[in-house]
């Protein structure tokens, strides 16, 4: 999103706070205080929400001189392994500063709704992410090979995947499973879950080895228990390729419609295995919904939203002329 402002005329100073957000040390704390103490009064800041909204005892007070605009990814309380107190702590804090930021922008219309309505705050302006253009994935047969980018965390419901692929039965399968590893246990966990199904995991991959495993792909899962929008839907549609997905958050959203307004994929509840695994078994074993999917991918392909197009959302929410 920067590099697009800065290509659309909206230059930004980007200034990097480490720490362990959404809870900094003191050190993290003292030194994003500093950063906006720093600021001349009046100036315009965008927040990255993991970063402001763990911190409301040190954002808040500079939102009276600085016109604060805070972008959540992802609400903090929904993120998977907290406890009941932890998740509404987060909350709570979360709320006080987008109740006090002048701007707060969303990646989906369903997460602007959401967030408006748990923290009472009337000005979530929907930004969705661009996606970058790329060429058409060859796949391999057209149906078996299935790919899952998603970091290993629990959110992202790989055990919900590989509960599901255990239900699959008929034609012959594979699927790579791509992502940071993150927690070694969670790992050998869901390696240990998989037992002897077809299923590999790489670890992170980027740059050429990432666009290598989307080319391989016929069909890219997406089982998460919460997303705000799923850049990985349109990561896969810029390159024709289907998706199933749980219908989470922006996720459907992401998904779209082609213009003859069918689905390029399937959505499924979270959390359900059967569901899912049903989905998958119609994808193997009907080459109709396949040939349809496909198709719509294709067209949906031609009309998905770059960075340009994210960049002038995004502008004009910066500079204020979007309309109250």
């Amino acid at each position: 999103m920067a590099r697009s402002l800065e290509a659309a005329g909206h230059p930004l100073r980007t200034v990097a706070v480490p720490g362990g957000w959404p809870r900094p040390d003191a050190t993290a704390r003292a030194r994003l205080d500093g950063v906006l103490a720093g600021l001349p009064d009046g100036s315009t800041v965008l927040l990255d929400g993991l970063v402001a909204c763990g911190v409301p005892e040190v954002v808040v007070p500079h939102t009276g001189r600085l016109r604060t605009v805070v972008l959540v990814h992802l609400p903090l309380a929904d993120e998977t392994g907290l406890s009941p107190g932890a998740a509404r702590d987060l909350a709570e804090r979360e709320g006080r500063v987008l109740r006090a930021a002048a701007e707060v922008v969303a990646t989906s219309t369903a997460t602007a709704a959401d967030l408006a309505a748990r923290h009472g705050v009337a000005r979530v302006r929907p930004v969705p992410p661009g996606v970058d253009p790329a060429p058409a994935s060859p796949g391999t047969d057209g149906a078996s090979h299935l790919l899952c980018v998603a970091s290993l965390t629990p959110r992202k419901g790989h055990d919900v995947l590989l509960d599901a692929l255990a239900l699959v039965r008929g034609p012959a399968w594979t699927c790579t499973c791509v992502g940071p590893f993150g927690d070694p246990g969670r790992v050998a966990a869901l390696r240990a879950r998989a037992g002897s199904l077809p299923v590999r995991f790489t670890g992170a991959r980027t740059g050429l080895a990432l666009q290598a495993a989307y080319d391989a792909a016929d069909l890219v899962v997406l089982p998460s228990r919460a997303e705000t929008y799923g850049m990985v839907v349109t990561e896969a549609l810029a390159r024709a390729v289907p998706v199933v997905a749980t219908s989470v958050g922006g996720v459907p959203e992401a998904l779209g419609r082609d213009p003859y307004g069918r689905r390029p994929g399937l959505l499924v509840a979270p959390e359900d295995p059967t569901a899912l695994g049903d989905a998958l078994r119609r994808w193997l074993t009907d080459a109709s919904l396949r040939e349809r999917l496909r198709d719509s991918a294709r067209l949906r392909r031609l009309n998905l939203a770059g960075w340009k197009e994210a960049a002038r959302a995004m502008a004009a929410v910066l500079d204020g002329e979007v309309s109250r």
